[in-house]
């Protein structure tokens, strides 16, 4: 900082003082003062910053929930350095922002903002002494009974308890009644999510009323009433045997089949934050005919969107795997015209809720990884080749009754071109 001492002590400035008025005088002293507050402020300001960053809309579309990901080591070491310090990100306003961690160390930092089509902005992320909370707007959980005890399939008593980790105990089944709503739920403030935690394993749609979270309330009464109508939705999916939405299965002899065969199954909640929240779950043995693999599943959906993001791992090499959409005989098939990009996406419209709404579901996976688009008997399929032994795609619901819901198949058509276009022209961070 430029020492300003010397200009205070010189006989030069106290004669020219002496010079003026006294109001004159009081005026000139303050505006000093202020110079030498704000050459301050700004050097206190420098050294709590940790990096200013650049980040750059590509998509010809506003991304009105974007949000960015940080994963430099240099500026996540710096970050790890500030223990016990909060953090902050900033432009014109302060973003809502979330640090993932793995054990005590941070390997990311999500931020979110609004993003005009080819829009850049510039951000700063500093060290602050300002706590600032932000509304929760994702949301992962699984919880079990605790306090009861196995009756042969069926657990009796206790009370539903929050849980991290779980090892599927093998008296577990469909309707066990030991894990709330029969296995994890995932949300955004737009859409939740479940997936059957048994040889189901299938993944069921709760359509949302309300843009808060809802799960924490979901099943507490031990009875599947979330299938009736409530202030905060309701179950919308008739999942029977089929794939529901996005699930996983194989393509075997003309028929998707389930993860239905394992020696064990151990599932985890890897973080709930208040903008991304992920699953893990493994799944050992899986057979498939006389075949068996290892396959770890993560599945992560994020603040302001309806996608969930899939993402498999399989222990040996394998082709031919597959989700899809159930078929619903008042749903149409629909795909895009022309599709270009690395992303593309196949969906059904209709009335094919359990409440004979509208709504829509779609898959978007990428194009190099396609192998073909079949159908079984209760299925719309897409047959994709992991690489490496891994595979991502994402899916999507939505429900008219929806707040600012999606209510017609043009306006469903235009979501799903919009989201491919953001996924094939992702922000771009510097």
């Amino acid at each position: 900082m430029k020492n300003l001492k010397p200009y205070f002590e010189t006989g030069s400035f106290q004669n020219l003082l002496s010079g003026l008025n006294p109001i004159k005088t009081v005026i000139q002293y303050l505006s000093l003062v202020l110079i030498f507050l704000v050459i301050l402020s700004g050097c206190v300001s420098k050294n709590n910053e940790i990096a200013t960053i650049e980040v750059r809309n590509t998509a010809s579309v506003d991304i009105p929930d974007a949000i960015i990901r940080i994963a430099d080591t240099g500026i996540l070491d710096k970050i790890n350095s500030t223990s016990g310090t909060s953090i902050n990100v900033r432009s014109d306003t302060i973003h809502p922002m979330q640090l993932i961690r793995e054990k005590d160390t941070i390997i990311e930092l999500l931020f979110l903002c609004e993003l005009k089509a080819n829009e850049g902005k510039f951000f700063t992320i500093s060290k602050t002494d300002q706590q600032v909370n932000f509304k929760r707007r994702t949301q992962a959980e699984i919880s079990i009974k605790k306090g009861g005890e196995w009756q042969g399939r069926l657990y009796q008593g206790g009370l539903f308890e929050n849980i991290e980790f779980l090892r599927v105990p093998d008296e577990h089944t469909d309707h066990s009644s030991y894990i709330r709503y029969e296995g994890p739920g995932w949300e955004s403030d737009l859409v939740g999510y479940r997936f059957y935690l048994d040889w189901r394993n299938a993944i069921d749609i709760f359509g949302k009323k309300v843009d808060t979270m809802v799960l924490q309330n979901v099943g507490q009464d031990e009875f599947d009433s979330y299938h009736e109508m409530s202030d905060w939705g309701v179950d919308i999916l008739n999942v029977g045997e089929s794939l529901g939405m996005g699930s996983i299965g194989y393509w075997h002899e003309n028929k998707a089949e389930r993860v239905a065969v394992t020696d064990s199954i151990f599932c985890e909640i890897s973080y709930s934050g208040i903008l991304e929240s992920k699953i893990k779950t493994t799944y050992f043995g899986w057979q498939i005919s006389d075949y068996r693999t290892d396959l770890i599943s993560r599945l992560s959906i994020q603040a302001g969107s309806r996608l969930t993001m899939h993402q498999l791992e399989i222990s040996s090499e394998m082709d031919n795997l597959c989700t899809g959409i159930v078929k619903h005989p008042d749903a149409e098939l629909i795909q895009p015209e022309s599709p270009t990009g690395e992303w593309i996406w196949f969906a059904s419209w209709g009335r094919q809720t359990l409440q004979d709404d509208l709504s829509g579901m779609a898959v978007i996976y990428r194009q190099d990884d396609l192998i073909k688009l079949a159908e079984d008997e209760l299925n719309h399929v897409v047959v994709l080749n992991p690489s490496d032994n891994t595979l991502t795609y994402y899916f999507l619901a939505a429900w008219e009754l929806e707040p600012g819901g999606i209510r017609s198949k043009e306006e469903f058509v235009a979501y799903l071109n919009e989201q491919a276009e953001i996924l094939n022209h992702e922000p771009i961070v510097k």
